[in-house]
């Protein structure tokens, strides 16, 4: 990795965090396309770099975001299941990361739910607020965050989702997202740093620097991006975003085969 692939890294996570896409999916994708070898460094970065995304969301909602215990008590019930879930599964989330197939279908599966998602949850909505959401629906969608454990999944798309099945309107729904974001991946980092530490590994300068330029180069994407997001998906929902990953999904699968094809060849 040099710093201009650091900076594109940043760009891609800062745009695709956010949206119902899968940042992890691109990263690995965008990694791939530059030659960047999913080493240990690799592997960190793109969850260290997510810290710079999520505090664009305490900027932008920061009078919200400081409301009341009872709300940071939501989104501590929301996060348990992806604890529960992270430190059952991390080897084999970290598998799954170097598996280029499922991205794509994970990619090509969750764009079919997108087409969707707006038919399904068509009805007028019962929850308009975050402050209005139950314990019993914070709980149910971190279940839901935790698809996204699989990559190309897509954390946003997948508690978005979670979200409106509870009958939260897309916006309330995107919101609360935005709000999980913050000690998942907080949580997400921290347990990264840990393993990368305890397994012997010891960040060079340069090392140092992708991880403050990524952060940077993340936190200001991806203020654009919120703010964007949201002003899209009240007047349009899912369908654009559906079809984009299923292209792309798509894409891959054709490429993959390809390139395993000539191998043999």
């Amino acid at each position: 990795m040099d710093y201009l692939q650091a900076i594109v890294l940043a760009i891609i996570e800062g745009i695709t965090e956010f949206l119902p896409v899968s940042s992890t999916g691109h990263m690995i994708i965008a990694s791939s396309f530059f030659g960047i070898s999913h080493d240990e460094f690799t592997k960190l970065f793109t969850i260290v770099i997510q810290l710079g995304t999520i505090l664009s969301v305490v900027v932008l909602y920061f009078k919200r975001f400081f409301q009341s215990f009872d709300f940071y008590f939501k989104l501590l019930v929301a996060f348990i299941p992806a604890v529960v879930f992270g430190l059952l599964f991390s080897k084999k989330i970290d598998a799954l990361l170097e598996n280029p197939v499922t991205v794509a279908v994970s990619l090509l599966v969750g764009g079919i739910v997108l087409l969707k998602v707006d038919d399904w949850f068509s009805k007028e909505t019962e929850v308009a607020t975050s402050q209005e959401i139950s314990y019993a629906t914070a709980f149910k969608i971190g279940l839901f965050q935790c698809l996204a454990m699989v990559p190309g999944v897509s954390r946003s798309g997948a508690s978005i989702v979670g979200g409106m099945t509870q009958k939260l309107s897309r916006t309330t729904a995107a919101e609360f997202s935005f709000f999980l974001a913050v000690p998942t991946m907080l949580g997400a980092t921290a347990k990264k740093c840990y393993d990368y530490y305890k397994d012997g590994f010891v960040l060079t300068h340069d090392q140092i620097n992708f991880l403050i330029i990524g952060n940077i180069v993340g936190f200001i994407v991806a203020l654009i991006a919120i703010k964007s997001f949201i002003g899209f998906l009240s007047k349009n929902g899912f369908k654009l975003f559906g079809y984009y990953r299923i292209v792309v999904g798509i894409a891959l699968l054709v490429i993959h085969f390809c390139i395993q094809k000539l191998d043999v060849i």
